[in-house]
């Protein structure tokens, strides 16, 4: 389990404030098949990882929304024919936390 997976999320408010983008490149070195993405000015944090057919990619999604329900925190996940797209964001402050990479981690760990 990588460093990042093992840290603790912490309870995200709508009162904290969202990473700049400056922390969120910092962040992201820990995470290099990761990127971020502006999406209608909001920043998340975005992968994809390929499967060999449907079944695989809706298993890795059922394994992603275990740990999203376990955190209380969820991505978007996409899922078609031999891939899977993981977005996380923190919805409640409109752009990213510590706990988008934290969660990020753990899912790479799941598709492992």
């Amino acid at each position: 389990m990588s460093n990042l997976a093992q840290q603790t999320c912490e309870p995200c408010s709508g009162n904290a404030t969202p990473m700049t983008e400056k922390e969120a490149d910092d962040a992201l070195k820990a995470l290099p098949q990761w990127k971020i993405t502006d999406r209608d000015g909001i920043m998340k944090l975005t992968r994809s990882y390929d499967f060999d057919d449907f079944v695989g990619a809706l298993a890795f999604t059922q394994r992603v929304g275990d740990i999203a329900e376990e955190a209380g925190h969820h991505p978007m996940i996409t899922t078609e024919y031999g891939k899977a797209t993981v977005t996380w964001w923190s919805h409640e402050i409109g752009g990213l936390h510590q706990n988008d990479f934290i969660l990020a981690a753990r899912t790479d760990e799941v598709a492992e």
